[in-house]
């Protein structure tokens, strides 16, 4: 297929491993033609160095963020696209909630610090959006945790098994944070000109143990223009949840587009890599045109 995007990938200006040019490079790699980079509450990785770069190497990129918001219930992350990154409220905003980023990794440093385990803070406190992903793979990945970590878990965990196990809700480390709501990073994203899309409405059933009918509940309250079906899960176990066809149906029955995303962090031989190559989705080249017309 000639025709391959991937609309859903973080950099190190979030939580991700590559710099924004490397993600270009990466997705050439992967002959992915058009790109979305949505990193967690910021769009620093929108320079003009970046566009000459990507037009250099004709990948078309589509502007992008990732916020990180809070139900009644649960986390919910919502994706906006096409979004003007110069959006001055919309700047303001992600810069506020990145400000709560780092007062949280302080608060959350300390229950963790309590449970026997080193965190880094210093190290973490000079990340611009640092997330939960930072803080977890700064303790598993310290030698000064191993014993710790292989009595607690028997042997060295994933980041995410480390999350949902000590981090999340209900977990020792758990501290409640003070985002925006859906509904208020929804209107952030469509005064920043974006459509609406809720990110990997699989997750929730596996994270959250949310039913389809709640994590729809939200999307409706949110009024979102679509929703991410072409997502392929991985849960704290590693195992490889595909629901993408359950989800485009839904999306279907709902009037709502669908986008693609692989969530690209890193590449660890587990995750989907940048374009989801090697994924079992049907995906024609009028299935990608359709996505992309969608969200123009």
């Amino acid at each position: 297929m000639e025709n391959r995007i991937d609309l859903h990938i973080h950099t190190n200006k979030s939580d991700g491993a590559f710099s924004p040019k490397e993600i270009v490079d990466k997705a050439v790699e992967n002959g992915v033609t058009t790109i979305a980079i949505a990193d967690h509450d910021t769009v620093e990785a929108y320079t003009q160095e970046l566009y000459d770069y990507a037009k250099s190497k004709n990948v078309k990129i589509i502007n992008a963020v990732e916020i990180s918001s809070k139900s009644e219930k649960v986390g919910v992350h919502v994706l906006g696209y096409n979004i003007d990154v110069e959006n001055k409220e919309l700047k303001e905003k992600l810069f506020s909630l990145r400000n709560t980023r780092h007062e949280y990794l302080h608060e959350v440093a300390v229950k963790i610090e309590e449970l026997g385990y080193k965190v880094n803070v210093k190290k973490l406190d000079k990340i611009d959006a640092v997330t939960k992903a930072h803080i977890s793979r700064d303790i598993v990945g310290n030698p000064e945790n191993k014993e710790i970590l292989v009595k607690n878990f028997n042997h060295i965990p994933e980041m995410g098994d480390f999350i949902e196990t000590i981090m999340n809700e209900g977990c020792p480390a758990y501290v409640e944070k003070k985002p925006i709501t859906p509904a208020g990073a929804a209107e952030l994203i469509r005064k920043a000109g974006g459509k609406v899309v809720l990110a990997h409405p699989v997750a929730y059933k596996y994270e959250d143990n949310l039913t389809d009918e709640e994590v729809m509940s939200i999307a409706n309250d949110m009024h979102v223009d679509g929703i991410e079906a072409n997502y392929i899960y991985i849960d704290r176990y590693n195992n490889r949840i595909n629901e993408v066809e359950k989800w485009r149906r839904i999306a279907e029955k709902n009037n709502l587009m669908v986008t693609l995303g692989s969530d690209f962090h890193n590449i660890d031989g587990i995750r989907p890599v940048i374009g989801l190559l090697n994924e079992d989705i049907e995906l024609t080249e009028k299935y990608i045109e359709n996505i992309l017309e969608n969200l123009n």
